[in-house]
């Protein structure tokens, strides 16, 4: 096995926790601390071979300054359907990635309160592990949905069984929600592949997207010597591109769908996109692809109305899966927006901006006031994260604004540099709220593991009983504050910033959730850590942390505060990313507006001509 090839590098990366399963499943009855202490040895490896990506992992390397898809690898699948088992990393999955395999650990290491069927428990933990960290590493969207979907069935069980009183209820609804997601989500991938047309793209594109492989050197150095060399290949992608190009009779031609992701972002943003024509009530493809993924996406986030199934499974799952769905899984929805959504269905994207900035905001007030509402101190943080989210699709949905120059009429400027602040503001949050929203349900976790209730009326005094815990939980309640200085801080400003362009009125309901969200955190900073004393059951079991316990909280906090004072850190590795993903669309925006525009001044100039003729 050949590590300097990212097809085994990644591929390892990825299913490492998958086989890990595969062995538990021969442990013999009785090795439950055995079991537990493999689990978390590859949870270990695998967080270390995506550290490894930092450096020159025997020459697999992520490298910051790279805006382009890195690393990436590609090999028949189901190739009657051209579906690929196609993967890679850019600014916007590396950190995501490198997030998913930290947060398995800790969450891992928070498991070990659990002693029933402690062997399915870890197996299910390591296949779920694997379906996130796929996830955010595919590139065709057969793979990335059927990842997707191997996550669906691990949750379930891992709330089902493991949760609390109202478990079965919880992981019910949580399985519904995201079944329905899921299926309309197949609609739109199929409605985006049955009108794809892979021979649309130009060599530069078909090289970018994967489906041409350029070499270092020889006739393959340029994307058109390596298209040219593809096509005369025994490549059964390049036989049908061959043969479809070769038909000189449009009648007969016929299109060479895709699953590629990569490649269905170029044909998107195409002049002449087969995604633009109309399908239903005058609305395109695109523009009901788009609707139908970002339920689908926003379901998982979640965005109101879609979030009633989030408190529900929050407050009865065990604290490790809390953690997990907090810090992992609700970025997957982000991930979709920014990933699919936007660069394959751009029309419809900015068509439906506004709605989508006002999903968020609403998400932002509705999740504080929930929050600020509750007396069950786990439901309160399950509502936090629906706010903290609001502001991930506020980012992202903000498009900025295009100008027509006063000094040059009929010329466009289009400045994306507050739609770039924006997108960056939601990655950042994301990783931000990965941190902070683990912690919190860890803090939630370890007094609930001792006094068995989460009664915010009960609790108080916990400062003077539980002094190194505390200071802790204050810290990382802080990051989800947004207090400067902590990770929760950067983002939600750059997200407000990039508003104001867009539009006044969402910046400032925005800007003032702050006030809210200073209100339910502080109160129940207050009402737990500050109190006189404490006045609920099981006061003796109110003992420092454990060892265990402390090398949780340690790693969460340091991330907190060093992503706040230096953000670097992050945004070095999915600035480059993310700006010319944004800068693409600003260019199609303005091709668009340019077109449109041209439009407009056509039709204006013949409607007098009609109206003269008028008797």
């Amino acid at each position: 096995m050949n590590l300097s090839d990212p097809i085994i590098y990644l591929s390892l990366m990825v299913f490492l926790p998958a086989l890990g399963a595969l062995v538990l499943a021969f442990f013999p009855r009785g090795k439950e601390e055995a079991a537990r202490y493999f689990a978390l040895g590859v949870t270990i490896l695998t967080f270390m071979l995506s550290l490894g990506l930092f450096f020159d992992a025997r020459g697999v390397q992520f490298k910051s300054s790279v805006a382009n898809m890195q690393d990436m690898f590609s090999a028949p699948w189901i190739p009657s359907f051209g579906i690929q088992y196609l993967m890679g990393l850019d600014g916007i999955s590396f950190p995501l990635v490198v997030l998913t395999t930290f947060i398995s650990i800790l969450a891992f290491a928070a498991s070990w309160s659990i002693t029933k069927h402690v062997k399915a428990f870890c197996i299910l933990f390591l296949l779920l592990e694997t379906g996130m960290i796929g996830v955010f590493m595919a590139l065709d969207f057969f793979l990335f949905y059927v990842l997707w979907e191997v996550m669906l069935l691990p949750m379930y069980f891992l709330i089902g069984v493991w949760g609390g009183p109202r478990k079965e209820y919880a992981a019910i609804k949580f399985f519904l929600y995201t079944l329905v997601g899921s299926v309309l989500m197949l609609i739109a991938i199929l409605m985006l592949y049955f009108n794809s047309d892979l021979t649309l793209l130009n060599p530069q594109q078909l090289a970018s997207a994967g489906v041409v492989k350029v070499d270092v050197s020889g006739p393959r150095a340029t994307p058109e010597g390596a298209f040219a060399a593809w096509k005369e290949s025994e490549d059964a992608l390049a036989k049908r591109f061959k043969e479809i190009t070769a038909e000189t009779d449009p009648a007969k031609r016929r299109q060479l769908h895709t699953f590629n992701i990569l490649a269905l972002q170029h044909i998107g943003q195409h002049e002449e996109s087969p995604f633009l024509r109309e399908a239903w009530l005058g609305k395109s493809i695109q523009w009901w692809a788009f609707v139908l993924l970002f339920i689908g996406f926003a379901i998982k986030v979640p965005s109101v109305p879609l979030h009633t199934w989030l408190p529900d499974a929050h407050v009865e799952a065990p604290t490790p899966i809390s953690m997990i769905l907090a810090g992992i899984l609700l970025k997957m929805g982000g991930y979709g927006i920014i990933r699919i959504c936007y660069p394959i269905c751009p029309a419809a994207g900015y068509d439906l901006a506004y709605i989508v900035c006002s999903i968020g905001v609403v998400s932002m007030v509705w999740g504080a006031f929930a929050a600020l509402a509750q007396n069950d101190f786990k439901r309160m943080v399950a509502y936090s994260s629906v706010s903290h989210m609001g502001y991930v699709v506020l980012g992202l949905g903000v498009w900025s604004l295009g100008m027509w120059s006063a000094t040059a009429p009929g010329s466009f400027s289009y400045n994306a540099d507050y739609w770039k602040m924006g997108v960056n503001g939601a990655m950042f949050q994301m990783i931000a709220h990965g941190i902070s929203s683990a912690g919190m349900f860890f803090c939630v976790g370890v007094l609930y593991d001792r006094v068995h209730h989460r009664n915010l009326n009960e609790f108080g005094g916990i400062m003077a009983r539980m002094p190194v815990y505390s200071g802790f939980a204050i810290v990382i309640f802080f990051a989800g504050l947004g207090l400067p200085g902590l990770c929760g801080f950067i983002g939600e400003v750059f997200v407000v910033l990039s508003v104001w362009k867009y539009s006044q009125l969402l910046a400032v309901i925005s800007a003032a959730v702050v006030i809210l969200t200073a209100a339910y955190i502080l109160w129940a900073i207050q009402r737990v850590y500050l109190g006189a004393e404490y006045r609920g059951p099981h006061g003796e079991a109110l003992t420092p942390m454990l060892p265990r316990e402390f090398a949780i909280a340690v790693p969460l906090t340091v991330f907190a505060i060093v992503f706040g004072v230096y953000p670097q850190a992050v945004l070095n590795y999915m600035q480059p990313s993310v700006d010319q993903q944004v800068q693409q669309l600003a260019d199609w925006t303005e091709r668009f507006d340019e077109t449109q525009e041209t439009l407009r001044k056509s039709l204006g100039k013949e409607e007098p001509q009609v109206a003269s003729a008028a008797p």
